[in-house]
């Protein structure tokens, strides 16, 4: 275990720092440590951080429990990644609000080609879970690199994830606590599955319970971890709604089933549909229309690049990242490629103009 990963865990315990924040002192001072090391006058001057903010982080002594919590991961075989890494999640630092820190088990890399999250109703109906599944089912058969994300929870959750191990797709449960339980219990023998072909995942150390509010904590990570989320069934408040819409203020796609106007755990999906919050689908084929995945096959692949010339220089530098992303802010892509946001700016509107990439809201660009 290195000291770096000392601080790093230290951050995250910080009372009154949020992932956002977080992110704005570490990019000012440089480097994790520093953010401990430096003086308390000095933090003040640092955008965003009050006196009572670099009061909390001059005066903060988190170090025994750093030290057990780096214990449990040595022992338990935890892979922490930190929102620096090269193995943290790149989507998630598309998120405004993504965790700055990560504690994952299983042989799962948290990223990949394609990751689809999948939510709904605890109280989900046999049509629903025929649904789940039938989907799920199709989309291996097509897409056997695809990645099913959910929560571990009852109801659709639950069978999302069975489908996904069913049909042979990895599949990764973001959790509410930390890796020292499993909630619910029932889902034990599910989750030591799902560690040997996909992987456990949460933003919570040990010791953490499944207390309310984690669930929404952890929703953003469910929305924000993949391309697109699946609602398939939901009625009309609940969690699986609350990651809609963040799935939606991350500019990823929404789909959901629809049902009848009559029926309590379709109310949320019809609404999600009238909103144009979420695209209609009825099984896998509306899906891979929806997203665009119908076309990316071998054959397709090989007939763009007889079409164009891939692009060079720094212009080719940024579309090949947006191609490995599939989705990527102005701000990502200047902190990954060094290239400046105003020079950024000017590269990207002419591959807009080349027709390589189109951008979306929230100053998002994704390949054509």
């Amino acid at each position: 275990m290195t000291d770096q990963l000392k601080y790093k865990i230290a951050i995250s315990l910080v009372k009154g720092l949020g992932p956002k924040l977080i992110r704005s002192v570490v990019a000012y001072l440089g480097t994790v440590e520093a953010v401990f090391l430096e003086k308390e006058k000095l933090l003040t001057k640092i955008p965003g951080i009050g006196t009572r903010q670099a009061s909390l982080i001059a005066n903060v002594h988190p170090w025994e429990r750093v030290e057990q919590e780096m214990a449990f991961i040595q022992k338990h075989k935890i892979q922490p990644s930190f929102f620096l890494d090269d193995d943290f999640p790149s989507r998630l630092n598309n998120c405004e609000d993504g965790p700055v820190m990560l504690y994952s088990k299983g042989g799962h890399t948290l990223g990949g080609q394609k990751l689809l999250s999948v939510v709904g109703t605890r109280n989900v109906t046999e049509e629903g879970k025929k649904n789940c599944r039938d989907v799920i089912r199709d989309l291996a058969t097509n897409h056997p690199e695809l990645t099913i994300v959910s929560g571990l929870a009852y109801g659709v959750d639950i069978c999302a994830h069975r489908a996904a191990l069913e049909f042979g797709l990895p599949t990764i449960a973001v959790l509410a606590h930390g890796l020292d339980r499993i909630y619910p219990a029932l889902h034990r023998s599910e989750a030591k599955e799902l560690i040997a072909r996909g992987a456990l995942l949460t933003e919570f150390m040990s010791e953490t319970n499944p207390d309310r509010q984690n669930f929404v904590k952890r929703n953003r990570i469910v929305a924000g971890l993949s391309d697109a989320t699946l609602v398939v069934e939901s009625a009309t408040k609940g969690g699986a709604l609350i990651t809609a819409h963040l799935a939606q203020s991350y500019n990823r796609d929404v789909l959901a089933f629809p049902g009848r106007a009559d029926d309590e755990f379709s109310r949320g999906c019809n609404k999600l549909i009238k909103t144009n919050v979420a695209a209609l689908i009825e099984n896998a084929a509306d899906l891979e229309y929806a997203l665009g995945w119908e076309v990316e096959d071998k054959k397709g692949e090989g007939q763009q690049l007889t079409i164009f010339n891939e692009p060079a220089g720094e212009a080719g530098v940024i579309y090949n990242l947006i191609r490995q992303e599939k989705m990527a802010s102005v701000n990502f892509l200047s902190i990954t490629t060094g290239i400046p946001v105003a020079k950024m700016a000017t590269l990207l509107l002419q591959l807009e103009f080349d027709g390589l990439l189109k951008s979306l809201p929230g100053n998002m660009y994704r390949c054509l």
